[in-house]
């Protein structure tokens, strides 16, 4: 009955060793053609029943292919133990690809430890020259940011000065507006008071028009009077004129000597007096009579 056993269970494992060969043998062939998603699939399926450092290698290296380097990095750190070189050279392409160069400077310097590779060599030269390059971006790019900080201080400080010059700008112009208000105000109230005044010096012109023509009114009434009296005084005298040219050459000497009489009287003291015309005519006073 054991020997019965032995042989059953020494079948299942040759059929199911059958099984894997067929499977791993299938993961090749989708490999090699480039079916790398199937033969990562068929591989995966062996390495839940059948873990070995190959499988993980071979799991690895499908990963890489479809360019899941996460996946890649973790299957070679499981596959280490088969062929240590080739998996620290594939680490380190998988880092190479991320452009993580220090840690594939790392693992290519390891690989390069178990054995001189030629391949290997060449991409440390590359890992180390795609370092250097990047480090002199970095200090380009440390370059262009000190620049760009220095700049934006610049920038800053200037801003910060058109700001305050922007507020004494606005502060002078308030200054402006309201000594400009207060000129206008000053202004308004100067051509107020000078309307005034100019108001007052028409209203007293006027006043002063009405009082000359109030003035003027008795002055034309004398005036019409003395041209009145003058008018008739000339009347006067022209018919005095003629008067006098009908007297007789006597009665002229007479008048002409009676005037000159009352002349020297009133120069020595306009006293007054009272003359009597002498009539010619009448007949002569008996000078015996005898007075009162």
């Amino acid at each position: 009955m054991r020997k019965i056993g032995l042989m059953m269970l020494l079948g299942v494992v040759l059929n199911a060793g059958l099984m894997d060969f067929k499977r791993i043998d299938e993961a090749k062939k989708a490999y090699e053609s480039g079916k790398y998603a199937k033969s990562a699939r068929i591989y995966e399926e062996l390495a839940q029943h059948k873990d070995e450092k190959q499988v993980h290698y071979d799991l690895a290296n499908s990963y890489y292919k479809k360019a899941q380097y996460d996946k890649a990095i973790k299957e070679y750190q499981k596959a280490k133990g088969f062929e240590d070189a080739k998996v620290e050279h594939n680490l380190g392409n998988c880092y190479f690809q991320k452009k993580d160069w220090d840690k594939a400077i790392e693992h290519y310097e390891s690989a390069l430890k178990i054995k001189d590779d030629k391949d290997t060599r060449y991409n440390l030269e590359l890992a180390k020259k795609h370092k250097q390059k990047q480090q002199q971006k970095k200090q380009q790019q440390k370059k262009k940011d000190q620049q760009k900080n220095k700049q934006n201080q610049k920038n800053k400080d200037k801003n910060k000065n058109n700001k305050k010059d922007n507020k004494q700008n606005k502060n002078q112009d308030k200054k402006n507006d309201k000594n400009k208000q207060n000129k206008n105000k000053q202004n308004k109230q100067h051509n107020k008071d000078n309307k005034n005044r100019q108001n007052k010096k028409q209203d007293s012109q006027k006043q002063k028009q009405k009082q000359d023509k109030k003035s003027q009114k008795p002055k034309e009434k004398n005036k019409k009077t003395q041209t009145k009296s003058d008018s008739q005084g000339s009347k006067g005298s022209q018919e005095k004129q003629k008067a006098q040219a009908k007297l007789s050459p006597k009665e002229k000497l007479k008048a002409k000597e009676l005037k000159r009489l009352l002349k020297k009287m009133d120069n020595k003291g306009k006293m007054p007096t009272m003359l009597y015309k002498m009539n010619t005519n009448k007949p002569k006073r008996n000078e015996n009579v005898k007075p009162w």
